[in-house]
C-alpha cells in the first residue's frame, strides 16, 4: 500500500516552479516517511533516479566528491555506474538520503545545481545543530520544506476514506456544524488517529490489521530509536536532551502545561538547557511552544525564550511514551480508551494533537501567559496564538483547548478585555461540534488542520 501524503504536492510544486534552479531539502523527524515519498515521487515524476543514502552509502561514493568534485562529467558518470542506472539530462534526480551524515555533499549542491543536468532533493534530520554544519557553507539554492507525521486527512486516505474531509473542509468554510451522527463518526475516527498516531509505520499497521499491539511495538520501537538518537548525537548535553525527552509526558499533564525545569533538577537553568531544547527542535522530536511577552504582531520579536511549552511530535507516540510502566499498551486499554471507557487525562493528549496539527499546517507556535498576585484579573493563560493578514493589518487570533464537555473560558474573556484591538477572532477547539457565537468560533479538534 503507498501512503498517499500532502508532500507529493508540494514537490511537484517546487519540480515546476523550479526548473533545475534549486535543489529542495526535505527535513523532518527520523521515521516520518520522507525517502519513502521523496522516492515515490521521483518514480512517478522522472525518467530514472538515483538515490544515494549517506547513512550505508557504497563504498566507492564517498571518494567521488573528494576526488571528482571539480570534475562533474567525470562525477556524474561514475555515479551513473556504481547505481547501475542512466541519467537523462533534465530527465533525472538525484536524492540525497540522509545528508546530514555527509554535510560536503549538502555544500557541494551549489555547484550540482549550476551543472544544470539533473534534479536534486535532499533529506535529513538535525541539519542546523553545529556538528552538521560546521565548516561548510549552506548553499543559497537550497530551497526547504519541512516533512511531519500523517495529518488526519492523511490519515483518513490511509483508512481508505477519500471523502470525509472533503465534506469536513466544506463545513469548516461555511462556518456549518457536520451535524451530529456525522460529528460523532468523525470524532470517533479521530480518537483511532490520536492513539495510532501519524507514523507511517504505525498507521501501515493499523489500516492492514486494526491491531494495536502490533502498533504500539512499532511505536516503542520508534521511541527506543529517538532515544539512541539521544545518545548518540546529542553531544555534550545528552543527558539533558533524554531528561527532556521522558519528563515531556509528566509535564503536559499539569494544569499547567509551561515546562518546569526544577522537575529534572532543582537548580536547573534555561540558559543551561537551551541547547537541549533546540536539539530536541532540530531533531523534530518536540514541538517547542514559546511564551509571547507581548501578544502583538511579529511573534518572534516578543517571545520569552525563558517561558516555553515542549509538546511530542507525534500524538500516538507521546500516549506509548506517557503509558511506559509496563513497556506495553495492551490492545484491551487501547480499545477501553478509544470506546471512552477508561478515564485519564485528555487534555493532555489533545493539546499535543492540536500543536501537531498547527506544525503540519505551517504555523510556529507561541502562547502567551501571565502571573499577575496584586490583580487577578490580569492572570490569564491562552493555549496558543496565531496571526493572520499582512503587516500592515494582521490580527491575532487566540485559540483555547478544550478536552472535557463542559468548560469556561475565563482566560479567553480576560484576554478579550485586554487586547481587543488586536484580536480578529476567538478560537475554541473542542469535542463537540462546529458552531459561532458573536466573535468566537468553536471549532471541533478534527478541523485544527484547516486554520
Amino acid at each position: 500500500m503507498q501512503l498517499r501524503r500532502h508532500i507529493s504536492e508540494k514537490l511537484l510544486q517546487w519540480k515546476q516552479s523550479s526548473q533545475g534552479r534549486t535543489c529542495l531539502l526535505v527535513e523532518g523527524a527520523r521515521r516520518v516517511g520522507k525517502s519513502y515519498s521523496v522516492e515515490a515521487f521521483a518514480k512517478e515524476n522522472y525518467k530514472s533516479h538515483i538515490v544515494v543514502d549517506f547513512s550505508n552509502p557504497p563504498k566507492a561514493v564517498i571518494p567521488l566528491f573528494e576526488d571528482f568534485g571539480n570534475d562533474l562529467d567525470r562525477f556524474f558518470v561514475r555515479l551513473s555506474v556504481i547505481y547501475g542506472t542512466k541519467l537523462y539530462k533534465r530527465e533525472s534526480v538525484i536524492i540525497f538520503d540522509e545528508i546530514q551524515r555527509y554535510p560536503h555533499a549538502r555544500e557541494m549542491m551549489k555547484h550540482f545545481v549550476a551543472y544544470g543536468a539533473y534534479d536534486f532533493i535532499e533529506t535529513g534530520s538535525l541539519l542546523s545543530i553545529k556538528e552538521n554544519c560546521r565548516d561548510i557553507v549552506i548553499p543559497s539554492e537550497e530551497e526547504k520544506i519541512e516533512m511531519f507525521p500523517l495529518s488526519f486527512e492523511e490519515f483518513l486516505w490511509a483508512m481508505g476514506d477519500d471523502v470525509s474531509f472533503d465534506f469536513i473542509k466544506s463545513c469548516y468554510q461555511a462556518k456549518k456544524p457536520l451535524g451530529q451522527s456525522l460529528h460523532h463518526m468523525m470524532m470517533s475516527k479521530f480518537r483511532e488517529y490520536m492513539l495510532v498516531g501519524g507514523m507511517p509505520q504505525a498507521v501501515l499497521s493499523y489500516a492492514a490489521t486494526k491491531d494495536f499491539d502490533g502498533v504500539d511495538n512499532i511505536k516503542r520501537n520508534i521511541l527506543h530509536l529517538y532515544r539512541e538518537d539521544c545518545a548518540k548525537f546529542a553531544g555534550a548535553y545528552r543527558a539533558k536532551v533524554r531528561g527532556i525527552f521522558d519528563e515531556i509526558p509528566g509535564q503536559l499533564s499539569k494544569h499547567e502545561k509551561k515546562f518546569r525545569l526544577s522537575d529534572l533538577t532543582a537548580e536547573a537553568r534555561f540558559r543551561d538547557y537551551d541547547n537541549a531544547f533546540f536539539w530536541l527542535s532540530d531533531a523534530m522530536v518536540a514541538n517547542i511552544c514559546f511564551n509571547m511577552s507581548d501578544p502583538q504582531i511579529g511573534f518572534s520579536l516578543h517571545r520569552d525564550s525563558n517561558t516555553l511549552k515542549c509538546y511530542f511530535v507525534d500524538t500516538g507516540l507521546l500516549f506509548s511514551l506517557a503509558f511506559d510502566e509496563n513497556g506495553k499498551v495492551p490492545n484491551s486499554v487501547y480499545k477501553q480508551i478509544l470506546f471512552e471507557k477508561l478515564s485519564l487525562n485528555e487534555g493532555m493528549f489533545f493539546e499535543n494533537v492540536v500543536s501537531q496539527l498547527l506544525r503540519s499546517a505551517g504555523h510556529l507556535l507561541f502562547f502567551y501567559s501571565r502571573y499577575d498576585m496584586q490583580d487577578r484579573k490580569n492572570t490569564m493563560e491562552i493555549d496558543f496564538l496565531l496571526s493572520r493578514g499582512n503587516p500592515m493589518d494582521a490580527k491575532v487570533f487566540p485559540i483555547e483547548v478544550k478536552s472535557g464537555k463542559y468548560y469556561t473560558h475565563s482566560s479567553l474573556d480576560k484576554f478579550n478585555a485586554k487586547f481587543h484591538a488586536r484580536i480578529g477572532e476567538n478560537i475554541i477547539i473542542h469535542t463537540k461540534d462546529l458552531k459561532e457565537e458573536g466573535l468566537t468560533l468553536f471549532l471541533p479538534v478534527y478541523m485544527t488542520e484547516l486554520l
